[in-house]
């Protein structure tokens, strides 16, 4: 971070000490902090921590101009490398959304052009308001980077996501985007994300647990990583990533032929949809009308996408998940081989923080001779890390040995 401006935005929440901390730490990384705080913010922390953190001023009123020679708004939105908002609250997520300018801090996200990362902190009833995601889809549709809060109690008493992510990941998220790594730039990417549907009538369907959380990660991260990205997703929950082509399906069979029709032009698959196995032997046109105490549906075997990949691939580098309960490291040896992956993650979804519509994950990363890599509990996003920078190595050494364990 030598040698690099970031404008540290602090919104009033009574997460404001970990911005202290935040701004410690990136002035002893180097950083140059100019910390930008609303008045709100000023009643949780006085100026003066971060001036003191910061050794600059602190900007707080929009026409408290302290320097003739520039307009302070625009001389910090200008120098900026990377805005960071931290907490941020749903009020400053709806002003960006909006593009209001009513503040020091509003004013200057609506004149920097530098990347922006923002930090939510907020009530978990707020989090989930259905404004507040439609704000944060739009700004992640505009490029605006998110650090995901974290779950556990909160200051208003309720036990839910809304926490301010740690400091230390925070400092994680700006390193990598102050210095995004690019081992896959020029390469095409093709993930698959989210539970298929299959229709039993217009009105009821089976499917899989899935929030698409997991491939949207890889995703997010294989564009940063300098990848052209396109996302196959089924039915999900989760945010979709920005700069990505996305290609929505509903099928099993839908998702067979949108990654089979791109796949020649493929260079890396990664098959982390959760696509159901199973689809109604007879579809009814019409609402099935309840009549009997009991009702039997007849099922028949989808096709078997990754299976049907790793017969036609060629150059291709091919990756699957399983997600298991037991006998795990069995069963993922046991894909891998019969559906020729390069790699396979394994994740126990009766362990908690790795189960399905989490933001954390904990998984082990296997090829033909066996165990490659276990990841300790981390995020999704670090975990997406961690697979594409093994991915990018693995395609720059094939035939080569890079084994951690």
């Amino acid at each position: 971070m030598q040698g690099k401006t970031i404008v540290l935005g602090v919104t009033g929440g009574i997460a404001c000490f970990k911005a202290a901390a935040l701004c410690s730490k990136l002035v002893q990384a180097g950083a140059d902090v100019r910390v930008i705080m609303t008045e709100s913010a000023t009643r949780f922390v006085a100026p003066l921590t971060f001036q003191t953190l910061s050794r600059h001023d602190v900007a707080v009123d929009t026409f408290d101009e302290k320097d003739a020679s520039v307009v302070s708004h625009i001389h910090l939105a200008d120098s900026a490398d990377l805005v960071v908002v931290a907490p941020a609250t749903a009020n400053i997520i709806a002003k960006m959304t909006h593009g209001l300018a009513d503040d020091m801090l509003s004013t200057t996200l609506l004149a920097t052009e530098a990347p922006v990362l923002v930090a939510p902190a907020m009530n978990v009833h707020m989090y989930v308001h259905p404004a507040v995601t439609a704000n944060m889809q739009t700004l992640r549709d505009r490029g605006v980077s998110f650090v995901e809060p974290g779950e556990g109690q909160l200051a208003c008493g309720y036990v839910g996501k809304g926490r301010l992510a740690e400091p230390e990941e925070m400092m994680a998220a700006i390193e990598r985007m102050l210095n995004p790594a690019k081992p896959l730039s020029g390469l095409k990417v093709i993930v698959t994300a989210g539970g298929t549907v299959e229709r039993i009538d217009p009105v009821r369907y089976i499917t899989n647990d899935s929030s698409g959380k997991m491939g949207y990660a890889i995703a997010e991260t294989a564009k940063r990583m300098g990848a052209d990205v396109t996302v196959v997703t089924g039915k999900a929950t989760a945010a979709l990533p920005a700069g990505v082509k996305v290609v929505h399906v509903e099928s099993t069979a839908d998702m067979m032929n949108a990654v089979l029709s791109r796949f020649e032009d493929a260079d890396i698959v990664i098959k982390a949809a959760a696509p159901s196995d199973y689809r109604p032997a007879l579809r009814s046109d019409k609402k099935i009308k309840k009549k009997d105490e009991t009702m039997t549906l007849e099922l028949v075997k989808n096709p078997d996408i990754l299976q049907t990949l790793g017969q036609r691939k060629a150059k291709q580098f091919l990756v699957g998940f399983a997600a298991e309960t037991d006998n795990g490291e069995q069963y993922a040896m046991d894909k891998l081989a019969r559906k020729n992956c390069d790699l396979l993650v394994l994740n126990d979804v009766t362990v908690p923080g790795a189960g399905f519509g989490t933001d954390t994950n904990i998984v082990s990363v296997y090829d033909k001779d066996g165990l490659v890599e276990s990841l300790p509990q981390m995020s999704k996003l670090d975990v997406a890390q961690n697979l594409l920078s093994l991915v990018a190595l693995r395609l720059n050494t094939r035939g080569g040995s890079d084994r951690h364990d």
